[in-house]
């Protein structure tokens, strides 16, 4: 079962007589043998593409929603048909199927396990679809038990079915995961490039201090989302509290529904100290970088989208008038300020937009680099890692290198094979700091370096044909060095 994802650019070499009626980005799933029919009679991917195409208006108006439900009937079909099972097949044969696929991710290989919360989200969707085939005549029975339960939030009672293949989680208040006071401090200080005790740190060689300070702390005080941080306009910031404003008194601070989880509009709060210092960032840091500065969204992303006017609530894009609010999250990329620049709050040197903020900040489980790792010495424990990944990995043990990051002299670069397989865990220079720093970033497939006291001599010989990375802003491919 493959699965991909309809784009209707190119649609009139398509010889069809009208654009298709489907989204862009609506994922489809289509048999290994590229057929949607046998006989005449159609598969059941042709029903699961229907249903997917349904979800805009069955409550799931995310793309992201679209291809997380695809994946998991993507998983239901292929293990049904390797278990001899049809998709719609008679309920006795289905309900063996759910206690096989039940087996297979609780105890089956470590790669094919769910946890538990996993687990109840591939059965709701599941459990979605099957209800959809039903109601449509295009299934006969269902391979879930349902059994009746009684839902109270506060003084409301209600009847609900609950599905009896769901695991037992946790209650919320048992998962919460407290950020202590004093560790929220030294982060920020960090990020601006200070010790713990807010004394400058003489040996950080980190970039846009002012910026992944103030956003850090924006994203503290008010909780926001890493996709509604990424893409907030500074025209969307609350203005500046008065000076009679009392300090303890917090501000209201609205997210734009394009941005919430689920397209619905909400209000957050934030403290005033904050506010003052995110709009001190975009009077100072911000403006200096985005003042004359000739950026453009690159060519994939659209044509750019030049604005003139702008407001609190709105402005004109390409002479059209428009509510920021109306603005989807690819949309906000390709805002260009009136004076140069993006629009969105937290850009980069020369005024550009920030291109995936805060992705990779988890490490990804990876073979470990034995022979490389010995090859570069460790030094003290880094203090916390850059905000956005662009700055300079500066002396021994100041920076600790995400896993699955590459490690670059300017901004950050994208990797490609082996991307996400593991990075050298502690970046430093050699004694007499002329060698700079180790940059390459390091997959499952290439090839060991000889492990020897005090840094390789060049650790790129230890990297395949299309993987040499160099220490400028570009990488050098296709050729050993």
């Amino acid at each position: 079962m493959h699965l991909t994802f309809f784009r209707s650019t190119g649609w009139t070499d398509w010889d069809v007589a009208a654009e298709p009626a489907i989204p862009d980005r609506m994922p489809v799933l289509i048999d290994d043998d590229l057929l949607f029919e046998d006989a005449g009679v159609p598969r059941p991917s042709v029903a699961a593409n229907r249903w997917l195409r349904e979800l805009p208006v069955s409550g799931a108006p995310a793309p992201a929603t679209w291809a997380t439900y695809a994946r998991v009937l993507r998983d239901w079909m292929s293990f049904l048909r390797g278990v001899g099972v049809g998709v719609f097949d008679t309920r006795e044969r289905l309900k063996d199927a759910l206690g096989a696929y039940a087996a297979h991710r609780a105890a089956g290989p470590v790669e094919a396990r769910f946890a538990a919360t996993t687990w109840n989200q591939h059965v709701s969707v599941l459990s979605a679809f099957y209800q959809w085939a039903a109601s449509e005549g295009v299934a006969t029975a269902v391979p879930f038990s349902y059994a009746q339960a009684r839902s109270r939030y506060g003084q409301q009672v209600r009847d609900v079915q609950a599905n009896l293949a769901r695991r037992r989680t946790p209650k919320p208040h048992v998962t919460i995961k407290y950020l202590e006071a004093d560790f929220t401090a030294m982060l920020v200080n960090a990020l601006g490039g200070l010790q713990p005790d807010g004394t400058p740190d003489v040996g950080y060689r980190g970039r846009e201090l002012a910026r992944n300070a103030t956003i850090t702390r924006m994203v503290l005080a008010t909780g926001l989302r890493r996709r509604e941080f990424t893409f907030l306009l500074s025209f969307e910031v609350p203005p500046p509290p008065p000076p009679a404003h009392p300090a303890c008194l917090p501000v209201l601070f609205g997210v734009p529904a394009a941005l919430a989880k689920g397209g619905k509009f909400r209000t957050t709060w934030i403290d005033a100290d904050t506010l003052t210092a995110v709009h001190g960032y975009i009077g100072l840091d911000r403006a200096a970088s985005t003042a004359g500065s000739g950026w453009l969204p690159p060519a994939r992303w659209g044509e750019p989208l030049r604005v003139t006017e702008p407001g609190p609530e709105g402005g004109r894009v390409n002479g059209r008038k428009v509510k920021w609010a109306s603005l989807t999250a690819g949309e906000r990329w390709r805002l260009v300020a009136p004076g140069g620049g993006s629009c969105l709050l937290a850009v980069r040197a020369g005024g550009g937009a920030v291109h995936r903020v805060g992705v990779g900040a988890h490490p990804r489980l990876a073979p470990d680099p034995g022979p490389v790792r010995a090859a570069v010495p460790l030094g003290a424990p880094a203090q916390i890692a850059s905000f956005d990944g662009d700055g300079d990995s500066g002396t021994a043990g100041r920076r600790l290198l995400r896993a699955g990051r590459a490690a670059g002299r300017g901004n950050r670069r994208r990797g490609g094979a082996g991307r996400g397989a593991g990075a050298v865990p502690g970046q430093g220079r050699p004694a007499d700091g002329a060698a700079g720093s180790a940059r390459t970033q390091l997959g499952a497939g290439y090839r060991g370096v000889s492990a020897q006291a005090g840094h390789d001599a060049d650790l790129r010989r230890g990297l395949p044909a299309g993987h040499v990375r160099g220490r400028g802003g570009s990488g050098a491919r296709g050729r050993r060095p």
